[in-house]
């Protein structure tokens, strides 16, 4: 194990194989924390839901960027939408796109619903490895999108032959993904602050990528997801 790795299992109870099988579940499927624990009281493995909260903030966000340069390229066409997260209450609003076939290109969770919002995310997108520059976007008839994009092409951070379209038919694609997401969040009844949900949302994606094929040379088994997450922070079999 490499040495940032050690310091990221350093001082805790169970081993890394363990936490990592944990949060994996708890990220991919719909389970809350006190149903982990009883499934782990099963196999014999006492630990407070608490715990697993902790291991989830620690490791969500963490897998989001160790996957990455694990990420097979996503084509130019982006079909972006939001969908509505609770946080302390109140609803926060996460921008998402996925490409023509489906692919995530990028996720981001937002205080607002503008176009500094918007900018943002584009941005975000696009200085992903796994990205490409946008050849069209298609979103809804938010009209904060136009004015991100206007702006990203007048500081000539976006191809100005980028094509906008306002058209909700064509981004049905995206809002139906937006269903597997919503369905693994439901059982959490809101997230206790914003840099929670923020760093859970972001294993969440990962899970879902990975279920969707997007890893590079790995194929989408039980056994191999627990294999290549492993890989990841660098436990070997």
């Amino acid at each position: 194990m490499l040495e940032t790795e050690l310091v990221l299992f350093k001082w805790k109870q169970y081993e890394s194989e363990i936490i990592l099988l944990t949060v994996s579940w708890y990220l991919k499927y719909s389970l809350s924390y006190r149903n982990l624990v009883e499934m782990m009281e099963e196999r014999g493995l006492y630990m407070a839901h608490t715990t697993i909260m902790r291991w989830v903030h620690q490791f969500g966000p963490e897998l989001d960027k160790r996957i990455r340069p694990f990420l097979k390229p996503t084509n130019d066409s982006y079909r972006t939408d939001e969908t509505y997260v609770k946080v302390k209450g109140q609803w926060k609003y996460l921008y998402r796109a996925v490409d023509s076939k489906g692919n995530t290109i990028d996720f981001m969770l937002s205080e607002n619903r503008d176009a500094h919002a918007a900018r943002r995310f584009f941005k975000k997108a696009m200085t992903s490895p796994h990205n490409q520059a946008p050849r069209v976007i298609t979103v809804d008839k938010n009209p904060a999108y136009p004015t991100a994009v206007q702006q990203l092409k007048d500081e000539k951070a976006m191809n100005q032959e980028t094509l906008l379209r306002q058209q909700k038919y064509l981004n049905n694609i995206i809002e139906q993904d937006h269903r597997f997401i919503k369905k693994i969040i439901k059982p959490m009844l809101g997230f206790k602050s914003f840099s929670t949900a923020e760093k859970t949302i972001a294993g969440i994606e990962v899970m879902h990528m990975i279920k969707k094929g997007q890893v590079e040379c790995f194929h989408s088994s039980v056994l191999s997801t627990v294999k290549f997450i492993n890989k990841l922070f660098g436990l070997t079999a």
